[in-house]
């Protein structure tokens, strides 16, 4: 979701033209989005770690073994938190014992239980969070993500609540989005389609997902668009095409307003 940051500087930047296409978001409204998106973005982001923690087990094997496995893991990965295990479910209260609780760039507090179901074609895992935080934002809900053996792909389902810890700023809201691994596996990034939602101070806001492919070596996608409703029923639609190894264009629309900017793999557009 780093794209929203390019966005909304953007709409900033070209502010005056905005305003005088009423169809198209006004620059209050970018910085509106800004903050929106980066604090429900950031709660995202939160518990997308938080599940990649739960991802070291074989589909296929035995609820019970396959929770055993992955209490193991997260043990050895994170000697700080407490971790127990009832049946198919592990309970993790991460900073219960000594040490930083540290995995893929978050320091984790709070408590996250997780819960394996075996499906047809691959596996259910449930994952419900209370207070988990990263002292960015503080996170509470559930996610149910399904696992599909036959088809390598996850989908993703969740439904949040978030506090951002330095101002106090609330949201809440939900996604349905399918992933997939780019070539290379999910070490070098994913695909995903779907939707995000949220309600925030000023209102509703809606994301929709189409085809966009995300490397974590670049600041925005490479391909694939977004579109962005506001509260006041606007939208912005960013599309991302990859120029070079360094460089992505981005093309974004909003009312009559069409802007096309390169940006670097350092994050830098022009």
């Amino acid at each position: 979701m780093r794209s929203f940051f390019l966005l909304c500087g953007v709409f900033a930047l070209n502010g005056c033209l905005l305003r005088a296409d009423s169809s198209a978001i006004t620059a209050s409204e970018a910085s509106e989005a800004l903050d929106e998106a980066s604090v429900s973005s950031q709660a995202s982001e939160l518990t997308s770690a938080s599940i990649d923690i739960a991802t070291n087990f074989t589909i296929g094997e035995a609820a019970a073994q396959a929770a055993q496995d992955l209490q193991a893991f997260i043990v050895s990965q994170m000697p700080c938190a407490d971790v127990t295990l009832s049946g198919a479910t592990l309970t993790v209260v991460y900073g219960a014992k000594p040490g930083l609780c540290v995995y893929d760039g978050h320091t984790f507090s709070g408590t996250h239980a997780i819960t394996i179901t075996p499906t047809t074609d691959g596996v259910e895992v449930d994952h419900t969070w209370t207070a988990l935080s990263d002292g960015v934002v503080s996170v509470s809900g559930n996610a149910q993500v399904t696992w599909d053996a036959v088809n390598p792909s996850r989908h993703v389902v969740h439904d949040l609540s978030w506090t951002r810890v330095w101002d106090g700023r609330t949201g809440e809201g939900t996604a349905d989005l399918t992933q997939t691994p780019l070539t290379g596996g999910v070490l070098v990034g994913f695909q995903e389609s779907g939707t995000r939602t949220w309600d925030g101070q000023s209102g509703h806001w809606l994301l929709d997902v189409n085809d966009v492919q995300v490397r974590w070596a670049d600041p925005v996608p490479q391909s694939g668009t977004y579109t962005l409703t506001t509260p006041s029923q606007k939208t912005a639609t960013l599309g991302f095409s990859r120029v070079n190894d360094s460089t992505i264009q981005v093309d974004l629309t909003s009312g009559k307003s069409d802007y096309k900017f390169d940006v670097t793999e350092t994050g830098q557009s022009s």
